[in-house]
């Protein structure tokens, strides 16, 4: 029978931890002379308590370890129980909200998807905005270290092959967590700091260069304003499409650099692809709006690079309603969004080297159709790819596009129409934020969609962070029978 303590244990700390930094928008709040302040008090106490209790009772349980089993749970509990008392908060505040827009915004923050169902952003208590830009740093710094710890001994979605990358593999999960958790935290910090100096050096405020720092290197989107981006748009643009292509390469690839080690970040064919398609995306858009849009060089140029990095990494910042370009880049940020940044990294949706693998198992397989006595091995980074690995990647893609499917027709049977429907069901599968139509669209926000359609992608936004197996291997009888 699984031993729930040790899962306890670890998710009580996290909990109580999440109390503690409550009184970081309850000060700002005093520093703004706003009255929310008692709400993160209030908050934050009752978080605390429920957290330290639940470590507690726990406590003996934690030095034994995690089996593969607790692990799976753990992955999951963990972004279910955080938005929980993450979204306390927003239904005490000047938000007044719902139990349900309150944890869909929560879950929206935590899992760094940035799809939001407030408005009147521009007159909200500062406390309230820099939580809810919190709640996405948070669950920026934690998804690299899921993604890097937990996914690769699970054998997620291919992650397996990131297993021994920088970090010595021996030893149980926790303590190796805690070393990679350390070493990470120090560079997601440093970036988050250059990002915040770089925002001050372009003319951002001081408040709005704080949470966007934030939500740029959590490539989670949320923003202080209901006009997004398009409240700084010029250099703003500039700097903003830099870090989330800093937040959205592997993480490892930083510590490696700091070790003294360039040799891997410049060889990683997923950066290389990366790069490229961000690069021509922009330039495919900047060509069709000078001729389509009628629009200058340097406009079209930076609008391309900045929403195309936006919704490629996940973050779902919008500077411009881009479906007022046209069919055709409206159609294109649909997909674009599918595509995701690189493993071990804050950015989301599918990942670039789930489609590098893809396309050398499908390179692999044509070239044995044209010589059917040959051998052809699938590789990747210059290694061969193991059987496990490639049946790990397809089956992902065989559940990511069920999962769409099925969220899809639940939206609509919630009474949402076609367009809504599903690309809502893709955005929050994806974890990208905007989806398309008037009601969801870089324009618009989730306010307005009904409770049931909230529920169910809040839960999709929990699937698609933890990389929908993780998730889905719960409601198995073998897994518990394992």
């Amino acid at each position: 029978m699984t031993d729930f303590r040790p899962i306890g244990y670890v998710i009580g700390v996290l909990v109580a931890f999440l109390g503690m930094t409550m009184i970081i928008p309850l000060g700002i709040d005093l520093l703004y002379g706003t009255d929310e302040w008692h709400v993160f008090f209030e908050a934050g106490i009752f978080t605390f308590m429920f957290g330290a209790a639940l470590a507690l009772a726990t406590q003996n349980a934690h030095q034994k370890g995690l089996s593969i089993q607790q692990m799976f749970i753990l992955t999951s509990v963990i972004w279910l129980v955080l938005p929980m008392f993450g979204g306390i908060p927003f239904i005490l505040g000047a938000t007044e909200a719902s139990v349900t827009d309150a944890f869909f915004e929560a879950m929206s923050g935590m899992t760094t998807t940035g799809s939001t169902v407030f408005s009147g952003l521009d007159d909200l208590p500062e406390g309230l905005l820099l939580w809810r830009s919190m709640l996405q740093w948070f669950g920026g710094v934690g998804i690299i270290v899921v993604a890097m710890v937990f996914l690769p001994e699970l054998k997620i979605g291919g992650m397996q092959v990131f297993r021994s990358e920088a970090f010595d593999t021996d030893g149980k999960v926790l303590p190796r967590a805690a070393e990679i958790a350390s070493r990470i935290s120090v560079i997601y910090v440093a970036l988050t700091v250059l990002c915040f100096l770089a925002y001050l050096l372009v003319g951002m405020g001081v408040f709005d260069a704080i949470n966007h720092a934030l939500t740029t290197l959590s490539t989670g989107g949320f923003s202080t304003r209901d006009a997004s981006f398009g409240a700084f748009q010029g250099p703003a643009e500039y700097v903003s499409a830099f870090f989330m292509i800093l937040a959205s390469l592997p993480f490892v690839r930083y510590v490696q650099l700091l070790a003294g080690t360039a040799k891997p970040f410049w060889r990683d064919t997923q950066i290389h692809a990366y790069l490229g398609i961000i690069f021509a995306l922009t330039i495919a858009f900047a060509i069709y709006r000078l001729i389509v849009n009628d629009d200058h060089f340097e406009h079209s140029f930076r609008e391309g690079l900045f929403n195309v990095t936006s919704i490629i990494s996940g973050t779902g910042y919008a500077s411009v309603d881009y479906q007022l370009w046209g069919a055709f880049p409206a159609v294109a940020f649909f997909f674009i969004g599918l595509i995701g940044g690189c493993a071990g990294s804050t950015a989301c949706s599918v990942k670039v080297f789930r489609y590098q693998l893809l396309w050398a198992s499908m390179r692999a397989q044509i070239r044995k159709i044209h010589s059917p006595h040959g051998v052809f091995t699938p590789r990747y980074q210059g290694r061969p790819v193991t059987e496990d690995v490639l049946s790990s990647v397809m089956a992902f893609f065989s559940l990511f596009i069920v999962s769409l499917g099925v969220t899809s027709v639940l939206l609509a049977a919630t009474g949402l129409d076609v367009v809504t429907a599903i690309s809502g069901a893709a955005t929050a599968l994806a974890c990208v934020g905007p989806g398309l139509g008037d009601i969801i669209g870089p324009a618009g926000n989730f306010e307005t969609i009904n409770d049931p359609a909230k529920w169910i992608l809040a839960i999709a936004m929990l699937v698609g962070r933890l990389e929908v197996m993780s998730v889905f291997a719960l409601f198995t009888i073998r897994f518990w029978r394992g």
